[in-house]
């Protein structure tokens, strides 16, 4: 299983999501900089969290211009597994390879906190490691991450089972209380919590590690 996480300027969570893999699998991912324009050959590319380009414009707006997302789009279509979180979520939307945009948050203050998840699917390569219905505990920290999309868009992402977790106690404005969304394909997640910071106990939990498990034994 070989993975990569892309790393932006201003990036700042690429380091968790590394050793987040690396104690799961027993293997590096390689780090691949905004600037290149192919990537290596790998089974699952993670856009970690962080303020890419310290959100100018709106958040992952800049970063989902940058050369790599040309590669990342390319990997998505050949059915390659992309998993962005926070801003990684963002840059994904930005960047067309999923529906919706994140706002500023409802409140208008930055969270950093724990929630707890509902998960709605598991019929994704992701979330398959989890019950639907099971209510999970994830970290969230960020000022925008309140999830909208128009009424059409919403609908077709409820009749295709594409929520992958909602909010149980939404701490941002998000429209359904959406948290993650899949793509058409199924192959790309985005999620505003940080699973990454919950893949053993002394981090205070594990409820993150599944996504990771089933995610990077898929292709295994």
């Amino acid at each position: 299983m070989k993975s990569a996480v892309v790393v932006f300027p201003g990036s700042n969570r690429e380091r968790d999501m590394v050793a987040a893999i690396e104690k799961i699998t027993g293997h590096r991912p390689v780090t691949v900089w905004h600037g290149d324009h192919d990537l290596p050959k790998v089974d699952l590319i993670v856009i970690p969290g962080g303020f890419s380009y310290g959100d100018y414009l709106r958040s992952g707006a800049i970063a989902a211009r940058e050369p790599i997302m040309g590669a990342i789009a390319r990997e998505a279509e050949r059915g390659v597994a992309v998993l962005g979180v926070c801003n990684g979520f963002q840059i994904l939307c930005e960047a067309g390879l999923l529906p919706g945009v994140l706002m500023r948050n409802a409140g208008l203050k930055f969270i950093c906190k724990e929630v707890e998840l509902r998960v709605e699917t598991t019929a994704s390569q992701f979330t398959r490691g989890y019950a639907k219905g099971q209510v999970i505990r994830s970290p969230v920290a960020h000022g925008d991450g309140n999830y909208r999309t128009d009424d059409e868009t919403l609908a077709r992402l409820k009749g295709e089972d594409r929520i992958a977790f909602r909010y149980v106690a939404n701490p941002n404005g998000s429209v359904d209380d959406i948290a993650g969304v899949l793509s058409e394909k199924r192959n790309i997640l985005g999620m505003m919590p940080h699973p990454e910071n919950l893949i053993e106990p002394l981090n205070g939990g594990t409820d993150g590690r599944p996504l990771f498990e089933a995610a990077l034994s898929a292709v295994a």
